[in-house]
């Protein structure tokens, strides 16, 4: 008997230590897009940005380790829904999200605005986004993108949605709206504003003082692949960034790098 109780003890042993092995060593997929200043190649093609540096050091903080896989966000966010990706970076909390995917606590904040061409904010005559129906103008979004409870509200009305042109990124929206086809677009300020000094853009746009949506930003782990205990090493690790100044450190190098032009 004592035999038997020995080896149901050793196997239970191995069995602990194979877990806690794979469990510690455990490699995720993570998805990523092109999104200015956040994520992005750069010039010596390396996967540089705000959000790659937080999440990095989010992993090493929690002894993760990913692949990365660049995709657009429609597709991200379909694979984080079938488990084909466990990570995606810079997400929004909704309701709609949650069915499929974990949210950890905030690592950053993000806000969206109006900007039109130089020149036209007052052209441009919005109080409110549900002013749109009722307008003649032509506003960019990029598909897949949350713009707030409010947007998400209005783009259920057809009157709305035929104001929308959507798009698969920054770019397109750019050259629509200096070609003249739309009369403005809705982008984080940060993410305009690295943009254009990168493609010497600055001055070509101005933002609108309509108020379009703020909120916290987080990572969307998948719950095909994800479970609470990851999702809780996840959320310690960013408290100890927090609380250590990390998150913080790497927010302002970044915020400094685009106020002087210098981004990697």
């Amino acid at each position: 008997m004592a035999k038997n109780i020995n080896c149901i003890f050793l196997i239970s042993m191995v069995l602990y230590s194979t877990y806690s092995t794979r469990s510690y060593a455990t490699t995720l997929a993570t998805g990523w897009e092109l999104w200015y200043p956040y994520q992005y190649h750069n010039h010596k093609q390396q996967l540089v940005g705000l959000d790659f540096d937080i999440y990095n050091a989010i992993l090493k903080e929690a002894n993760l380790r990913t692949t990365y896989t660049e995709l657009p966000w429609k597709r991200h966010l379909q694979y984080v829904k079938t488990g084909q990706m466990d990570v995606a970076m810079g997400a929004s909390f909704t309701n709609e999200r949650a069915e499929y995917a974990y949210f950890t606590q905030p690592y950053r904040y993000e806000s969206v605005s109006l900007f039109v061409k130089k020149g036209r904010k007052q052209q441009v005559n919005l109080s409110s986004l549900a002013d749109l129906s009722h307008s003649d103008y032509m506003i960019g979004v990029e598909g897949g993108y949350y713009y707030g409870p409010k947007y998400q509200e209005l783009i259920k009305t057809s009157e709305f949605k035929a104001r929308i042109t959507e798009v698969i990124d920054l770019e397109q929206n750019v050259n629509l709206l200096l070609k003249g086809h739309i009369d403005g677009f809705l982008v984080d300020p940060i993410t305009l504003a690295a943009f254009c000094e990168k493609y010497k853009l600055t001055g070509e746009f101005e933002q609108h003082p309509l108020s379009i949506y703020q909120d916290d930003i987080h990572l969307m782990l998948s719950k095909k692949n994800i479970d609470k205990a990851m999702l809780e090493r996840f959320n310690q690790a960013i408290t100890t960034l927090k609380q250590n100044g990390t998150i913080e450190k790497i927010t302002q190098r970044w915020s400094s790098l685009i106020q002087v032009d210098k981004l990697p």
